[in-house]
């Protein structure tokens, strides 16, 4: 397989990974509903260079060393997992009164660690890497930079998804930000999010 057919065949299947609803697309779409479109952006932008790191990581070899380190998996699968917990339990746990000041809290920069953050310490986006991406390199390409291309694709679909999510979060933002509804929302994402870091905790 040539470069050309390798990068449209990777951009196949990262479509369908990026479709499929997760906890990348609950966080968006909780964010831009809760606290607007510039968060929501920190949370994209956040997310998007966590997957851009995963895959230089993986073309340079250092994430086939954590896969291949059971303890170094394990503490970053805990991490991640207390992590999630920890996020989603303030979502479900905070009362009334204190969502304005949560959602007034999430500006931009917050929004960006957050998504960071909870793309670098999910150790199955690294795993997903290092068991797709040396698929789709060709012997004759140079790794590193193949890498990065192939997870430079998977950035900018992730973008073309989530800048979809945060433009239906903003049409429908007018009945959703009720306070009913926002805290339905709130405990929702926060019930969706725990529910990821304790399968992230159980999984092998």
């Amino acid at each position: 397989m040539d470069i050309a057919g390798s990068v449209w065949s990777f951009a196949a299947v990262v479509a369908l990974l990026t479709l499929t609803p997760g906890l990348d697309t609950a966080l968006i779409l909780r964010t831009s509903l809760l606290a607007g479109r510039r968060p929501a952006w920190g949370v994209t932008l956040g997310i998007q260079l966590g997957t851009l790191v995963w895959g230089v990581l993986t073309a340079a070899g250092l994430s086939a060393l954590l896969a291949a380190s059971q303890p170094a998996y394990t503490v970053l699968r805990w991490a991640g997992a207390a992590y999630l917990v920890w996020m989603g339990l303030r979502m479900v746990l905070a009362k009334q009164h204190e969502l304005p000041e949560q959602q007034q809290e999430v500006g931009f920069r917050r929004g960006f660690g957050r998504g960071l953050t909870t793309n670098l310490l999910n150790p199955k986006v690294g795993a997903f890497y290092i068991a797709m991406l040396p698929q789709f390199i060709p012997d004759e390409a140079p790794h590193a930079a193949m890498g990065l291309l192939l997870a430079g694709v998977h950035v900018a679909e992730g973008l073309v998804w989530s800048a979809l999510l945060i433009g239906f979060a903003s049409v429908m933002s007018g009945f959703l930000r009720s306070p009913a509804v926002r805290r339905f929302l709130d405990r929702l994402t926060g019930v969706v999010i725990v529910g990821f870091g304790v399968r992230l905790a159980v999984s092998d």
